[in-house]
């Protein structure tokens, strides 16, 4: 079936169903819904209805809850939730988001209010929540199921719904400051001010804004020696002494016909605190000196709602977010890599020549060649970028009834930038290699006065380098009435259509093709994506025990046609303490924006996040274990072996979109009063996913993949091909369990325990189609999901958060405890070092005291008892522990007061 056939085929349908509905609202037009009741919306429904009605699986967190449990940013919120596999956003640039059964960020859909953001800048294809205003917020609602019939065809993991405060009426101030136990960074310190006037029921009017501002400052990877010391890394199989050769301060050097690299201090000790010895006569950087294990953040967001109340039913609100977000990212100092074709030498008419006027070290064997080096330039300490994201949206909506008709129509506009800066310790590469050629700069030691003059001649610090942008712009409507009794209820039904605008621009900037140590290139990638959509949904309470509920989307996509997607669920009630539920649906995801028309480039713009050895210039190891093969004759050992290699990312006009199914069963029960448990098992199928390969595919089989390794015509790597592609196909399944539990109240107070985990029974990932699956439940597999980090997803078989919450008078307390469960390591190492990453869990304290007028204190412990992440023997995570899945600061302290006026 053909595009075009297949959108008439569909259309078809939504219409049949949609004439079907609207024939049975004729013949019950009489019929009113009753007064009384108070209908509101659900997320993963567009239909009004009591709360209490709810039966697909959504997880609501409440605002106070962010702070009962100690949190001070989203990240901290979306880490907990047992039901995502994020990664920590310790460094990742992109900020923070949110991925939903480990299905990957782009196919979880954020929404503020039930409608989109811009999403993010470069990736396009995921929201950043640090631009989020947190003090907005009522709730935050997670959808637990596939929502493509509702919100759209990419909500496959789910939806992640942040509801901010409709109205605010007087002002409050709140002040936080988040203390580590151990020295060195890592403090937060947040503020934030409310202030809202008009009552909506009496005034008829509400204008209310928030301003929210959080800083972290940067924690150094020596501020947390004792969790990637020598000792530690060489007892996983990654001593760093194991490098031989890389960039390093004083430099290590070659010649033209001795490939074999030397080190004229290696003797004396090379040069703490900047290096330390490696192997075979080498010095190697510490990345224990330069390394960053938290970087310095900033965030400041703005949130402002101004609602008129036309009539009892009639509703108008205008709302503008703006949200910053500043990441200051740090990396190991300046390198003197290959510029424009020209090799970094040193001469021997350079004064800095070993042996020579300078008072560099004689080495033996030299006769005046010239020297090949890799340098680390420890002058400029650590090199920094800054990244800075700008999200804004406007969204005006209007709500309202006519007739027996509940309806919302909203009109929305998202922008997004996200500019890129050279911070610090940047400087041209073509500038330092002539500085080594002329002797202007001394590769072995630090610079004299003339040289740290030139190097801030030749200083791009502060100049941006990439500049990006995304746009959303949409228009949508809803109506939903009741349409005749049934014997359970209403039957009640909905329809909409929902238009918008997608675009993207991403341009690395020509300096990039200076600065040689960035290893990118200048580019230009843009697109852009219309999407129209109709939608129907019916509510069917066939009668009191059993209800129904149907929904169909037609998408129509500018640059792919349209897709179907319908969904079903039921839920049954068959006594009060005890209800069944389930639901089934597609989905279909289109590539990103990014993924389709981004950035193409013919040759390497990145490097490798992990080390690896060249199949076919160091070949001879073990498959994937870097350091085991042998550097073939004319290779240099430290540019083949154990290496971070050449590697081209990027964009692919040759992708597809990919499809989905997926359901779920469950059941609530309240076997005694006060006890509710549910159990929801759910099951996604995914065809044809959108990613890039994972890297250790590459190495475990290179003569599978050989045409991936693309070469230049004397045979070294110009790079591996990495960019998004079609793979095969994803098998993942599980259960979310929830129970809660409310002791009758007693004299010392009320208490209230509530458990929240998921169990993954299956999440099987096929590499190619037709190829067979492979399970990556608990172990670093072969799992790749078009995730923006290079980390591999982490697929805990267990993972909850437990909390007993205790209230007496103006005092209440919380205990919080973050379980995950054991995994096994990447395990690429020699065999005697292969190990098991052991359970993590992380136990929060907070006490709270209201016994002063217009005051609010809390007061906290995060990680009572100190836990240290989980060490990792994985070759992307250089300081030895799960950096990705666990904050490294240690126990800390949390003060917050809060005033009201």
């Amino acid at each position: 079936m053909n595009k075009h056939t297949s959108s008439i085929h569909s259309t078809l349908v939504l219409s049949s169903i949609t004439l079907a509905v609207l024939t049975v609202m004729n013949q019950a037009a009489a019929q009113q819904l009753d007064a009384g009741m108070q209908r509101i919306e659900v997320t993963g429904s567009s239909i009004k209805r009591l709360a209490t009605e709810m039966a697909l699986p959504v997880s609501t967190i409440k605002a106070e809850e962010f702070t009962k449990r100690g949190m001070t940013s989203l990240a901290d919120v979306m880490m907990a939730l047992p039901q995502s596999n994020s990664l920590a956003p310790s460094n990742a640039g992109s900020g923070t988001n949110i991925n939903l059964r480990g299905l990957g960020v782009n196919r979880t859909l954020v929404l503020l209010n039930g409608r989109r953001l811009a999403n993010e800048a470069i990736a396009d294809g995921y929201a950043n929540l640090d631009v989020i205003p947190m003090s907005s917020l009522l709730r935050v609602e997670i959808l637990r199921d596939g929502a493509s019939s509702i919100y759209g065809s990419d909500a496959i993991g789910g939806v992640v719904n942040f509801i901010t405060k409709n109205s605010v009426e007087g002002g409050s101030i709140t002040a936080q400051y988040v203390q580590p136990e151990k020295s060195g960074g890592g403090d937060e310190q947040r503020l934030s001010a409310t202030f809202g006037k008009g009552n909506l029921a009496t005034d008829g009017w509400n204008l209310y804004g928030t301003i929210d501002g959080r800083q972290r400052s940067r924690l150094a990877a020596r501020d947390r020696f004792e969790l990637s010391s020598p000792e530690l890394l060489a007892s996983i199989g990654r001593a760093q002494t194991l490098g031989t050769g890389g960039y390093a301060s004083p430099a290590n050097f070659t010649t033209a016909t001795n490939k074999t690299a030397a080190n004229p201090y290696f003797k004396s000790g090379c040069a703490a605190p900047y290096s330390i010895q490696g192997a075979k006569n080498t010095c190697v950087i510490d990345n224990n000196e330069y390394g960053t294990a938290l970087h310095e953040t900033e965030q400041l967001t703005l949130y402002a709602r101004g609602t008129r109340q036309i009539s009892d039913d009639h509703t108008i609100s205008l709302d503008y977010m703006r949200g910053q977000s500043t990441i200051i990212a740090a990396r190991n100092p300046t390198n003197s890599v290959t510029a424009k074709g020209v090799t970094a030498r040193v001469p021997s008419s350079s004064k800095w020549y070993p042996g020579g006027a300078g008072g560099v070290p004689a080495v033996a064997g030299l006769k005046g060649e010239p020297l090949i080096v890799t340098w680390s330039v420890a002058d400029l300490d650590m090199a920094s970028n800054e990244d800075v994201q700008l999200n804004q949206r406007l969204a005006l909506v209007d709500e309202g009834k006519i007739g027996e008709w509940d309806y919302k129509a909203g009109l929305v506009y998202g922008h997004s930038n996200r500019k890129n800066y050279y911070h610090t310790g940047y400087v041209s590469g073509p500038g330092l290699n002539a500085g080594l050629a002329s002797g202007a700069l001394n590769p072995f030691g630090m610079q004299d006065e003339a040289g740290k003059n030139y190097l801030r001649e030749i200083s791009v610090d502060g100049q941006m380098n990439r500049n990006s942008t995304s746009t959303f712009a949409g228009i949508d409507a809803t109506a939903s009435r009741t349409l005749m009794q049934l014997p359970g209820g209403s039957l009640a039904m909905a329809v909409g259509i929902d238009i918008h605008r997608d675009t993207t621009k991403d341009e690395r900037l020509a300096i990039t093709n200076e600065v040689s140590y960035a290893n990118a290139s200048s580019s230009r990638g843009s697109g852009q994506r219309n999407v129209s959509a109709l939608y129907a949904e019916l509510d069917i309470p066939i009668s009191k025990q059993l209800n129904v509920n149907l929904a169909a989307r037609d998408d129509y996509f500018s640059d792919f046609g349209n897709t179907f997607n319908p969904k079903a669920s039921f839920r049954y009630e068959p006594s009060k303490a005890l209800m069944f539920r389930g639901s089934a649906n597609t989905g279909f995801r289109a590539p990103t924006l990014f993924d389709r028309y981004g950035y193409r480039l013919p040759g390497t713009n990145g490097n490798t996040s992990g080390k690896w050895d060249d199949p076919a210039l160091c070949p001879g190891g073990k498959p994937g274990v870097a350091g085991s093969g042998t550097a073939v004759a004319g290779a240099v050992s430290s540019e083949v072996c154990n290496v971070n290699l050449p590697k081209q990312t990027g964009s692919n006009d040759q992708l597809t979109p990919e499809t989905s199914r997926g359901w779920t069963l469950g059941m609530v029960v309240e076997p005694v009063k006060n006890l509710t448990v549910s159990l929801d098992y759910w099951n996604i199928r995914m065809k044809d996913m959108l990613a890039n390969l994972p890297e250790q595919v590459y190495f475990q089989d290179p003569a599978k993949y050989k045409d991936l390794f693309v070469r230049n015509p004397d045979g070294t790597l110009a790079y591996i091909k990495n960019v998004t592609m079609n793979l095969g196909g994803q098998k993942t399944a599980g259960i979310d369990v929830t129970a809660t539990y409310a002791l009758p109240r007693m004299d010392i107070g009320e208490f209230k325990f509530q458990l929240d985990g998921t169990y993954l029974t299956q999440f099987d990932n096929q590499l190619e189609k037709d190829s067979g699956f492979v399970s990556n439940v608990g172990r670093f597999g072969l799992a790749s999901n078009g995730t923006t980090s290079s980390f591999p997803i982490i697929t805990y078989r267990w993972k909850h958060t437990l909390s007993t919450s205790w209230k007496r008078g103006d005092y209440s307390a919380q205990l919080t405890q973050n379980y995950n469960s054991h995994y096994d390591d990447q395990n690429l190492v020699a065999a005697e070092f292969h190990r098991e990453i052991k359970p993590y869990s992380v136990w929060n304290l907070t006490g709270t005291y209201t016994g002063f007028k217009n005051i609010s204190i809390v007061a906290g412990i995060t990680n009572m008892f100190d836990e240290n992440p989980p060490v990792t023997n994985h070759s992307g995570y250089t300081f030895g522990y799960l950096s990705s899945a666990a904050n490294p600061i240690g126990r800390s302290y949390n003060l917050r007061m809060t005033y009201n006026f």
